[in-house]
């Protein structure tokens, strides 16, 4: 009897731990459902739970802020100013962890802390481990999605959106997409296809062979046979795969590097030749050391040789479950065998060794994953051809969209493809780096489908994009911005009974700038040095095109000569008390303090900007200073004027941020 008892708890433990839709054995019906728990899966739901729909997360694994969390904390930005709505919010949450108005590197867990926020303010409804197995379409729309859990179980949507890394809904529903490199033909570009340039390259001279100059010895592990291609031309070769790896050098909280299951130091004597050739003063030289807060790191590929597992990727796209787990175990040991042989074999040089030695996995960091984290950083896996594809000229400013629902403004960055034998020597090919082009809109048509491929699915990270735009948006942030769009779009399109094609994007667009917390909260108010109608110059400022916030910044180098101002005045909709910052980027030879004045309407306020409280960390050109609170009235009565007064160096007018209290 006793035994019956415990075999009837059980299952009601286990019936409890199951969605209902799997207890009942009918389908789960939602509004909208987000595929991929991805750092834009969290932020679409959200979205879509607060614009009052009802919504289902679900997530193929068991982590959830797919790069966010998985040790990206180094953020790829581009330009702070592309990045809007709950992306800033998130970055801002961080920032309130540690103590600062915003911050832009952070620890893992933290980050995992920021998104548990949305999900339990939201009250998000997740599937952990369920994974998409079958999609069935009913003219032209996706009726229902089937995903395998403990049993399979199938969930109808009004809405679906894709938001995995992987694309594989938008793969199963039927939607064109491509793998690899377009030739450069395809979209007139430059730097698509095949690319031998010379960032992250061997010096001349390093022999690929096992016994140096002889060739029937066989080739290095790592090196392809593969003959290189005329450049520019397309193939369906993937960017490099590596792990961004979070580490720590506080003894207390330091598990020490040990040598990992199926390790093979072979793998590895590519290293050795570069140091031979290219000595390193330290680890620095072949591994992108980022330091994160409290002894952590950020480490990501560097140079010829270093995390990024060049070429052994090609298959993930189109594999099943099971054969990417294998890609992702190779690329784990592959990582953890090069930490390993950097600390512990005797070849290495002495110093290198050392230095290795004082760092390990930290305890406090993916607790349920061994302390090492479970997302792989698949930088590309497939890309939609949808309704309109980004291109080059997107990037480059040489075509500009009218309806855009976010911006990107990151390098055209690829990592390199394959290792091959050039000339008798090793080479990589693939790595591009092009940018110097500021902030542009990402098209909405290029998060749906083509007409007449699927009306209810929005794609907003493998998203519609040759491949070296695409390594312009690829970005943790921007995922984030257009997921938002993207469930914005989804509600437009079931209040508006239209297919994805048909939204009005001039709506999602007013909603989007109208309510950018999706909380109906008031939104901040920006007045950026080009927006002509709300700054007045006076005097002859040089107008900068890098360096800023947006496009632009102003720029006087007169050491206040001849007297100059600039006027920001915004236009308040609502009278109350607002936190008042202006965007300082940091320069070589700016003015040690600059002055600004504060009208709220009734009294000036002077304020100074002392230029060494400005502390400047990560992927940015500056950081927000605050100048105050302040009670503005309605209208266009306030202002904040910067000016170059007593300036011993360079002054900058770029971005002023009013922020209801």
């Amino acid at each position: 009897m006793i035994r019956q008892i415990k075999l009837w708890l059980l299952a009601i433990c286990c019936l409890l731990t199951i969605p209902a839709a799997l207890q009942a054995g009918t389908p789960r019906e939602v509004d909208i459902c987000v595929y991929g728990g991805t750092s834009a899966g969290i932020i679409a739901a959200y979205t879509a739970k607060k614009m009052n729909k009802s919504v289902l997360l679900i997530e193929p694994g068991k982590h959830l802020g797919g790069l966010t969390t998985g040790g990206l904390g180094y953020t790829d930005i581009g330009n702070k100013y592309a990045i809007s709505g709950l992306a800033r919010d998130f970055y801002r949450r961080i920032g309130s962890h540690y103590g600062k108005f915003e911050q832009w590197i952070f620890e893992p867990h933290v980050a995992s802390q920021t998104f548990d926020f949305y999900l339990k303010n939201a009250q998000i409804e997740v599937w952990y481990e369920h994974r998409l197995s079958a999609v069935r379409k009913e003219n032209g729309y996706i009726r229902e999605i089937t995903v395998d859990g403990p049993s399979p179980v199938a969930v109808k949507a009004r809405m679906f959106i894709d938001c995995s890394y992987e694309g594989d809904l938008m793969a199963k529903a039927g939607v064109s997409y491509t793998v690899g490199r377009e030739d450069n033909g395809t979209y007139q570009e430059t730097y698509n296809g095949v690319q031998l340039r010379d960032k992250h390259q061997f010096p001349d001279g390093i022999d690929p062979y096992k016994i140096a100059g002889k060739p029937e010895s066989g080739l290095l592990w790592g090196i392809s046979s593969a003959s290189l291609a005329k450049q520019g031309s397309g193939d369906k070769c993937v960017q490099a795969y590596n792990f961004r790896i979070c580490l720590t050098n506080r003894a207390d909280n330091l598990i020490p590097i040990t040598q990992p299951e199926n390790y093979d130091p072979s793998r590895y004597e590519l290293l050795l030749r570069v140091l031979e050739k290219k000595p390193a003063g330290n680890l620095w030289g072949f591994l992108k050391f980022d330091l994160m807060p409290n002894g952590k790191t950020d480490i990501n590929n560097n140079g010829a040789f270093s995390t990024d597992m060049i070429g052994m990727n090609y298959h993930y796209p189109e594999a099943d479950a099971a054969t990417r787990q294998q890609i992702i175990r190779q690329h784990e040991d592959y990582t953890k065998g090069l930490l390993y042989f950097i600390g512990h074999d005797p070849r290495m040089p002495e110093h290198l060794r050392r230095e290795m030695l004082q760092w390990g996995y930290p305890k406090d960091e993916y607790t349920n994953n061994g302390h090492w984290s479970p997302q792989l950083y698949v930088r590309e896996v497939r890309r939609m051809v949808g309704a309109y594809v980004m291109t080059q000229a997107n990037c480059e400013g040489r075509a500009t969209v009218n309806d855009g629902v976010g911006m990107a403004a990151y390098t055209m960055d690829s990592h390199n493809t394959q290792r091959l034998v050039v000339n008798g020597m090793v080479k990589n090919e693939g790595d591009v780096q092009i940018g110097g082009f500021g902030p542009y809109p990402v098209s909405y048509r290029s998060l749906i489908p083509k007409a007449g491929e699927c009306a209810n699915l929005l794609v907003p990270v493998c998203l519609s994009a040759s491949h070296i735009a695409y390594g312009s948006i690829r970005m943790e942030p921007v995922f984030m911005v257009l997921a938002q769009s993207a469930a914005t779009a989804a509600v437009v399109a079931i209040d508006s009974r239209v297919p994805v094609q048909q939204v009005a994007v001039k709506k999602v667009q007013q909603l989007l700038a109208s309510n950018p917390l999706a909380d109906n909260s008031t939104p901040e108010i920006l007045v950026d040095n080009d927006d002509a109608a709300h700054v007045k110059l006076q005097g002859d400022w040089k107008k900068e095109g890098r360096g800023g916030y947006g496009p632009s910044l102003y720029l006087d180098d007169s050491r206040g000569s001849v007297p100059k101002s600039a006027r920001f005045t915004p236009e308040i909709q609502r009278e109350g008390e607002y936190h008042i910052y202006s965007y300082v980027p940091k320069l070589p030879n700016q003015s040690s303090v600059t002055h600004v004045r504060v009208f709220d309407g009734k009294q000036l306020t002077p304020v100074k900007i002392d230029a060494e409280a400005i502390k400047v960390e990560g992927q940015t050109s500056g950081e927000w200073v605050l100048l105050g609170t302040f009670r503005l009235p309605k209208g266009k009565k306030a202002y904040v004027e910067i000016s170059n007064e007593q300036a011993d160096g360079a002054v900058v007018a770029d971005a002023l941020l009013f922020i209801a209290r």
